[in-house]
């Protein structure tokens, strides 16, 4: 039909999702496992009534301009928009929607998992049956520290850092956190959470989980100088951003027994090149980005990105956008 609202799904997302979007509009969907090209999403963006982008897809000026003044939404398959100019779309009157509030619970349990997995060696121990190497039980064999018991430095107690303090819990952890100020006390009390600074979190904690936004303060905040207060028995963990954390900083200390270990779900760039030192060493676990890689997860997030891209090329109110203040312009 004519009268269809043009868009473009810069990659195949969840059928939960997508078949909503495909009733509904004459939509393009990127069809391979990696992002567009830039030339290409330009390209796709053109005369487009609406798009969904993932994190990989850079939202500027200059896609702005190519898509042209019928650009009437931005719906973003993530809870973080940092591929996104907020200001540029606020000033075109564009809506950008995001994914809040669903990944909690499924971020929180992939950092745990993380959390433990470098605590115990999994990933060193697997290596070392499928290497041979595993010819005798031995005492001294892949010891690591104890999860329970140990103390928890959460940095951004946010959603996902009060969700990892409850599993926390369960694990009989003293649990520290630090954000840009301190919660209520009805907040941290019933997770056992006590707020510290920055650098009192770093001396105490034998595990320290990052769950802060990127942003200019933010960025490198786990550097040389953060590293070198932490415990030679700390275990590094980041869900959050990749730039959080320098990495350089972070393999110097991995490398010379600075801290003990590092797992990271999200590193800069990118994928990770297989030539990044960080690679090189046992005690660092790096997995693909997966915090909110479970099918429900996955499945909602579709949801509520198609939901904001059709509310937003049908004139309506999205339903969870970042820059609500584009509906006090009318």
């Amino acid at each position: 039909m004519a009268d269809r609202p043009r868009v473009f799904v810069a990659r195949r997302i969840p059928a939960a999702g997508l078949d909503r979007v495909l009733e509904a509009c004459d939509a393009t969907v990127w069809p391979d496992e990696l992002p567009p090209p830039r030339d290409e999403l330009l390209r796709a963006a053109e005369g487009c009534d609406g798009v969904l982008t993932l994190l990989t897809d850079r939202v500027d000026d200059e896609f702005l301009d190519r898509a042209g003044p019928g650009l009437r939404v931005v719906s973003n398959y993530a809870v973080g928009f940092d591929n996104i100019d907020i200001p540029a779309c606020t000033r075109r009157g564009i809506p950008v929607g995001n994914t809040p509030g669903v990944l909690t619970e499924t971020t929180a349990d992939l950092a745990f998992a993380l959390m433990m997995a470098a605590a115990r060696r999994l990933p060193e121990g697997d290596r070392y049956v499928r290497g041979g190497q595993w010819k005798t039980w031995g005492p001294m064999t892949l010891l690591g520290p104890d999860v329970h018991g140990s103390t928890l430095g959460i940095v951004g107690f946010g959603r996902i850092g009060q969700a990892m303090a409850r599993r926390a819990r369960g694990f009989g952890m003293e649990i520290l956190y630090h954000d840009v100020v301190e919660l209520p006390a009805s907040v941290s009390e019933p997770l056992g959470a006590t707020y510290v600074p920055l650098d009192e979190l770093y001396a105490r904690s034998d595990f320290i989980s990052l769950h802060v936004n990127l942003t200019p303060e933010t960025r490198h905040l786990i550097s040389t100088d953060a590293l070198g207060k932490m415990k030679a028995t700390a275990t590094v963990v980041n869900t959050s951003r990749g730039p959080v954390v320098d990495q350089k900083a972070l393999y110097e200390a991995l490398r010379d027994a600075v801290i003990w270990s590092a797992a990271l779900d999200v590193t800069d760039p990118e994928p990770m090149p297989l030539s990044d030192p960080l690679l090189s060493l046992d005690n660092c676990l790096v997995v693909p980005h997966i915090a909110s890689a479970s099918r429900p997860t996955r499945g909602k997030m579709a949801e509520m990105a198609a939901a904001n891209l059709l509310a937003g090329v049908r004139g309506e109110r999205l339903p969870t956008p970042v820059n609500p203040e584009v509906y006090e312009r009318a």
